[in-house]
Order: structure tokens, then sequence, then C-alpha cells
């Protein structure tokens, strides 16, 4: 029986969006919830939701992740391809994370995590969550395509988890008894005279909003930022601003009296979970 309750595997999950540099908002969401006192149980994240999970499941405070990317370069995440299947390799990305994460392994992290992407030879949602992957899935899970060459895995080639599922409620729902859910992809504004990069990153922001819609209706708190939407995906200058974003959004919405309930229902658990943990360690046999 899990100490979630009979029907729940986890208490609390937190499904991260993508969006691109808009990603750094999860930063300063996640900041507010742990001044609440909240932390997950699990993680699902999908594109730059999964590039902030990742790090947060693997131990690092809010604060942390953004330190490791302030002051860098898009095209220190990138090489160039010739463009068979995508202008950039993601040569970059991959040391980023090699170089920078503790855990090589989905069990090596401290919470568990579940990186979304996308089958792209048989165009359906994939889930992963265990094994030796974990450096792939996420660099998957970012790979928007056109932008980016897929990401093959065992033979088989995924992108960008924003295709079908952008927001990742659904993926932990029947687990969870609460799912906290951070949208950070807001619309872009249309622009008459855009270039063929922007009419890309457009056509992609339509899609993956769309695509929201159910998932939005399944969670119990929607953290959905406002004002991103002058930032592009690439724009990783702005980390602190789109940061303070985040963290001014998710302040108003985790002061909502809605919020405020569920936070206290979590925080209740919280310490009950503790105590039992305690219990059982006093218990325990040498």
């Amino acid at each position: 029986m899990s100490l979630f309750g009979t029907n729940y595997k986890f208490h609390t999950g937190y499904a991260l969006s993508g969006g691109g540099a808009k990603g750094f908002a999860h930063l300063g969401a996640l900041n507010v919830l742990e001044s609440k006192g909240l932390k997950p149980h699990v993680i699902a994240g999908t594109s730059a939701g999964a590039l902030a999970g990742v790090f947060y499941a693997d131990g690092f405070h809010p604060d942390e992740i953004a330190d490791l990317f302030t002051g860098k370069e898009f095209r220190e995440f990138i090489g160039f391809s010739m463009p068979k299947q995508g202008f950039f390799k993601t040569s970059g990305l991959f040391h980023f994370l090699k170089k920078n994460l503790r855990a090589r392994t989905f069990e090596d992290l401290q919470i568990p995590f579940i990186s979304v992407v996308t089958d792209w030879k048989r165009a359906r949602t994939v889930s992963f969550y265990q094994g030796n992957q974990l450096i792939e899935s996420v660099i998957a899970s970012c790979s928007i395509p056109v932008f980016f060459q897929p990401q093959y895995i065992d033979g088989i080639p995924y992108v960008d988890g924003g295709l079908f599922k952008n927001l990742p409620v659904s993926v932990i729902r029947e687990q969870c008894k609460y799912v906290i859910a951070i949208n950070v992809n807001s619309l872009m504004p249309y622009c008459e005279d855009a270039g063929i990069k922007k009419m890309v990153e457009r056509t992609f922001n339509l899609m993956s909003n769309s695509n929201t819609l159910i998932d939005k209706k399944l969670c119990d708190i929607l953290i959905e930022m406002e004002g991103l939407d002058k930032f592009t995906i690439f724009d990783i200058n702005n980390l602190k601003e789109i940061k303070k974003i985040g963290y001014e959004t998710a302040s108003s919405k985790m002061d909502e009296p809605k919020s405020k309930h569920i936070i206290r229902r979590c925080l209740r658990h919280k310490e009950l979970e503790s105590k039992i943990n305690r219990w059982i360690n006093q218990t325990s046999p040498l």
C-alpha cells in the first residue's frame, strides 16, 4: 500500500511544459513552490520542461540551474549540419548535460522523472522514465523538428514531445493525487513580415498550444505564464527577466484560495510522510 493512498503511486506531481527559452520561467515558478514548502514526488517534463525538470530531479536548486545557463550563448548548445533532417545538431547540449548532470540513469535521480518525447517514425507520444538513456531522452524531448536533427535511441528517431503532449499532465494524472502544471508556452504574436525561422517557430507554437487544452483541465493547479510572448524560443540571453516573470506569475497563482487549500493538504501529507519515515527508521533492525 502506498503512503499516498491505495489509488495513487505519488502524492504530488509536477508537469512542466515546453517552450524553448521561455522554460526559464519554470525556474522562477519552482522557487515559489519551494518557498511554500512543496516538493514533488514525480516530475514529467516536455522539451524545456524536461530540461528544467531533469536538473531539479537531480537535486539542483532552481537558482543553481539558472547559474548553469547564465552567460551561455545559443551556439554553445548546437552544431551546424547539412539540412537533411535538421539545421542543427544537439551535440553541444549533449556535452552540457553530460558535464553538469550528476545522475547517469533515471534511477540515479533524487526525484522520479519522466521525459516526454515524440516517436517520429510511429507518430506517437513516448515516455522515458527508467534506464540509462536519461540524457538522450532529454535531448530528444528538446529536438524541435526542422530546427534540430532527431535523436536516435535504440535505432528509433525521437523528436520534441511538444508535437503531441506539450503539457504532460495526462502522463502522470492517474498516478498522482495532485498535479501542479506549469505552462510557459504563451501564444506568439502574429508577424506579417516574419521570415522562415519565425514562420516555423509560430507553426510549432500554435500546434503545441492546441494540444494542451485537455491537459489544462486535468491538473489541480495551473500556473499559466503571461508576458512571455515577446520572447522567442531561442532567447536565452533574457534568462533573468523570463525567470522573474515565472516567479511573479507563480506567486500570484499560489496565493489564490484553491491553491492555498491544496498547499495545506500537501504540507499535511508531507508532515505525515516524515513521521512515518522516522518511525520506520527507528523500528528497523540494525
